[in-house]
């Protein structure tokens, strides 16, 4: 290689870089507090991340941040921990991808643990129905508010408008399983790719591309590390597969701990677009496969994870500590929930640590995949569909007491009992939805203004 070729090569490294050096110890103090701030959904973490890390320690720039969130919105997983991950990757190699991702999880999974065995303890406790009567209520709109930003982000034409529509319907109808929907959407979008490629373009603004470019060559030499692909893959898949194959030797291949960590192991590689996509899948399975959970506990775990800090699919240990707590064998139920919670969690976000440390030495070259691009779009349109079955369900679930399953040839749709609706919790759900829509409040405002509404609701009701 010529001096001028090591040259190009050695700037580019460097603008690969943050712009100052950052000890460990810093970044750790750092990302503790962007941990213990991340409330409020993907929008308001990855805001925090930016407000803190480009914005007030200027450890990124613009180009760098959006560079990075690009990457990870191209991942299964919860794009919010895996941005912390790569940015942490980026300051500090794989251990710094480490801590930055580990610590964005764990406030998350405390609190979520600490809140399940509140849960398990006080369900039937008049003060316990109170709370969640109201939180649901404005769970309902915090879906409602998911489905608007998602749809006005993404379904920017008729097309993709329709591929929604159909999501809505074969998982609405319960034709097709989420996973195969999923598939289905990015079959549609490489296809339609080949003869429409404008129709799976999202529009950018002119300097995305500028401000998305990384240096070619840093990108050049870390592709060139085969073994260290090789090594990384081997270390994350023996971490990822080895609990499940534990616990299959100590508890069966029947038991709980396996049916949930294969599970959720096959969830983590579908969830595209965020965790609400992912609900509808695991409240279907839960509640109607496995019987996990009743009809509208997901509703509950889901206005835990939107209280509590660390990415929203933490709901999924909340399901993982109740499956085990109510089918484990052998073990107190205590301790058996708190096994599935912990198995629960560490399958949901191994493949996070799995997809980063793997697929970042790459970014460029996916980024820049056209098919790939309109792949990802079509998905990402289908989980509107995905979204909005998520929030009918839900609805039907909060709304009325009561529902029964209607079957049409191969579908089946749940419909409510229209004599058994809840007067005071379809009041509830239109105090959040004006909150959110109307007067712009945020979640926190919005959840206890309809808490506090589920407590005079419950007295008045007796």
């Amino acid at each position: 290689m010529t001096d001028s070729a090591n040259a190009t090569e050695l700037a580019s490294e460097a603008a690969f870089q943050p712009q100052r050096t950052v000890s460990f110890a810093e970044a750790f103090r750092v990302w503790l507090r962007i941990a213990l701030l991340s409330f409020g959904g993907p929008a308001a973490q990855i805001a925090v991340m930016h407000r803190i890390i480009v914005d007030e320690k200027k450890w990124l720039d613009e180009r760098r941040f959006l560079h990075a969130l690009n990457f990870c919105m191209l991942l299964p997983g919860p794009e919010a921990q895996q941005l912390a991950t790569y940015i942490g990757w980026l300051m500090h190699g794989i251990r710094g991808g480490l801590m930055a991702g580990l610590l964005f999880i764990f406030p998350g999974f405390v609190s979520i643990l600490a809140l399940s065995f509140f849960y398990v303890s006080f369900q039937g406790s008049t003060t316990f129905q109170s709370f969640f009567f109201g939180l649901k209520c404005a769970v309902l709109a915090v879906v409602a508010e998911a489905v608007l930003r998602v749809s006005r982000r993404v379904l920017k034409n008729r097309v993709l408008v329709a591929i929604s529509v159909a999501a809505f319907l074969l998982l609405w109808l319960k034709l097709l399983p989420f996973p195969a929907v999923i598939a289905l959407a990015a079959v549609v979008g490489t296809l339609g790719n080949a003869v429409s490629p404008m129709t799976f373009q999202i529009a950018k603004k002119k300097n995305d591309a500028e401000s998305t470019a990384v240096p070619v060559a840093s990108v050049r030499s870390w592709q060139s590390e085969l073994g260290r692909s090789l090594l990384i893959s081997v270390v994350c898949l023996t971490l990822w597969f080895a609990p499940i194959l534990a616990a299959s030797k100590i508890a069966g291949n029947d038991s709980v701990y396996v049916q949930s960590s294969v599970f959720f192991s096959k969830a983590a590689v579908v969830t595209f677009g965020g965790a609400y996509s992912v609900l509808s899948y695991v409240d279907q399975q839960a509640v109607d496969r496995y019987h996990w959970l009743e009809k509208g506990e997901m509703l509950d775990g889901l206005g835990l994870a939107e209280t509590t800090p660390g990415p929203l699919i933490m709901v999924v240990q909340f399901v993982g500590f109740l499956a085990a707590f109510r089918h484990g064998t052998g073990l107190p139920p205590m301790l058996a929930g708190t096994c599935g919670a912990i198995l629960t969690t560490w399958v949901t976000f191994v493949p996070c640590f799995f997809w980063i440390f793997l697929g970042a030495p790459c970014v460029e070259k996916l980024l820049h995949k056209q098919w790939l691009s309109a792949a990802l779009t079509a998905i990402t349109a289908s989980v509107v569909g995905v979204i909005a079955t998520l929030g009918v369900n839900m609805a039907i679930a909060t709304l009325f007491a009561s529902q029964h399953t209607l079957t049409i040839g191969l579908a089946t749709l749940p419909v409510p009992d229209w004599t058994s609706v809840r007067p005071a919790a379809c009041l509830i759900s239109l105090l959040a939805m004006t909150l959110m829509f109307v007067f712009h409040r945020g979640l926190v405002i919005t959840l206890t203004a309809c808490v506090l509404a589920g407590f005079v609701a419950q007295l008045l009701m007796g």
